[in-house]
């Protein structure tokens, strides 16, 4: 049994590091008492307050552990694309992170875009407020590809097999009803996005491309959270003059706020 586990593990390696990373993240979540807020996915947070990080915190994830295990469930059944490496069928580990990252990114500017619809042109503002967490998109786009690569079934969560084509929509609709909270939106943008994965949406997106989009957006990310005091940096090349600084290093703290540089 521990060989077999073992081995899965050797042949999915990238379905065990997103899966090491989603649990990760949750012990850090739940030991700091962070909660949805802090780190999901809202209208208003993201588009008018340009907090575009939360794409990414907030399908890495989880405030609720039936959510965090259902997508765990889901997604190492999903391992199998890593396996299909041949045959003529597209498969294999860099083959399921560059689509992986590519579901992640627009999935949840697909979502941001279905809430400016709905909460702006419709004027249902309930929906600029609404706050989405959880890898549950990827998961439902990845069921959409598969759906159209000629699989003949798979397992929902391990309750039942049921057709390959049915599964993103079953999964939709039963993870509704066992998980009230959960985004609906940010699942159906998932299947949306995965459409768009078949249908040669993406296909211009090389892995060269999507890693220098990736850096660019990081840095971004980056300077947007120190410019506006969310991150400290040590400043490694100033010495403190006054004493003042980190406890333990002596190295000064500084940050970026309102655009004046201030150190302590």
């Amino acid at each position: 049994m521990g060989s077999s586990i073992l081995f899965q593990v050797l042949e999915r390696p990238a379905t065990s590091l997103v899966s090491t990373l989603l649990i990760a993240v949750y012990l850090y979540i739940t030991s700091h008492g962070i909660g949805y807020a802090e780190v999901g996915l809202n209208y208003d947070l993201a588009v008018q307050k340009l907090e575009l990080w939360r794409i990414v915190t907030a399908q890495i994830s989880h405030v609720e552990l039936l959510h965090l295990l259902f997508n765990l469930s889901t997604l190492w059944s999903l391992g199998i694309i890593e396996e299909s490496n041949g045959n003529g069928a597209k498969g294999g580990t860099i083959f399921y992170l560059q689509t992986s990252l590519v579901l992640l990114i627009f999935s949840g500017l697909v979502c941001l875009l279905l809430y400016h619809l709905l909460g702006v042109v419709l004027r249902r503002e309930q929906y600029l407020n609404m706050t989405t967490v959880g890898y549950s998109a990827v998961i439902f786009g990845w069921m959409t590809i598969l759906s159209r690569t000629g699989v003949a079934s798979f397992s929902v969560f391990g309750l039942a097999n049921i057709p390959m084509w049915l599964t993103p929509f079953a999964s939709l609709v039963l993870t509704s009803i066992i998980i009230p909270r959960a985004s609906f939106l940010g699942h159906l943008s998932g299947i949306l996005v995965g459409y768009m994965v078949v249908s040669g949406v993406f296909d211009w997106l090389t892995l060269w491309w999507l890693v220098s989009l990736t850096a660019w957006s990081a840095a971004l990310l980056v300077f947007h959270l120190v410019r506006t005091g969310r991150m400290e940096v040590p400043w490694l090349c100033m010495m403190p003059s006054d004493g003042a600084g980190d406890i333990e290093t002596g190295v000064p703290i500084v940050r970026i706020v309102d655009g004046v540089l201030e150190r302590r």
